[in-house]
């Protein structure tokens, strides 16, 4: 008997506080407005500085979602139905039951809030529970201390560095770390992502 594998199709999420939709060109502006500040691109290998760069930021986002390899959503605080960022699973590979959750940037003034937990706790349930992969991969600039210290906080497990990994826009070789989750581990991380939305 053949069964039928889940297929990752442009999908709305929504939680409490945050909804995640599927990104569109529609969002160009919305997402300039909120998404220059230099600092969010920091450890980004190609940082976005202007709307042109958006618009291909976004446009690149868009072909990877019609090559079936990636899903970029924005994120849209609720109830107000402001867009204050933007997430993606990428490296989609669901015939061996595995993709990566990144590409995430929230504005500064969401920042220190519920949104990039909660957004979180949307894409990994989504990912594990409807989807059914075995398991979830996230990478940062090794770098990037702040992200590798919330990636290992949220229950991710580090599996390695890969050293000279990427040259990045202003010319420096990156080192990246990757992490996972695995579907047996993702019940005692689900539980404390919602430990941390209910605080």
């Amino acid at each position: 008997m053949v069964t039928t594998s889940p297929t990752a199709q442009p999908v709305t999420l929504r939680g409490s506080g945050v909804v995640l939709q599927p990104m569109g060109l529609e969002h160009v502006d919305p997402l300039t407005e909120v998404g220059l500040d230099p600092e969010l691109w920091r450890w980004i290998p190609s940082p976005v500085t202007t709307r042109t760069e958006m618009e291909a930021y976004v446009s690149q986002a868009l072909d990877e979602q019609e090559r079936g390899v990636s899903l970029p959503f924005v994120i849209v605080t609720n109830p107000l139905n402001r867009i204050v960022g933007s997430t993606r699973y990428g490296n989609i590979d669901l015939a061996n039951r595995r993709l990566e959750i990144g590409w995430t940037w929230v504005a500064a003034s969401h920042q220190r809030s519920a949104v990039n937990t909660e957004a979180k706790l949307l894409l990994l349930t989504h990912a594990f529970e409807t989807l059914q992969v075995n398991r979830v991969e996230l990478k940062t600039d090794a770098l990037n201390g702040k992200s590798r210290a919330a990636i290992s906080r949220l229950g991710a497990v580090q599996e390695g560095i890969f050293r000279k990994h990427i040259v990045t826009a202003s010319g420096r070789v990156r080192d990246t770390v990757y992490y996972s989750v695995i579907d047996t581990e993702w019940p005692t991380v689900k539980e404390r992502l919602e430990q941390w939305l209910r605080r």
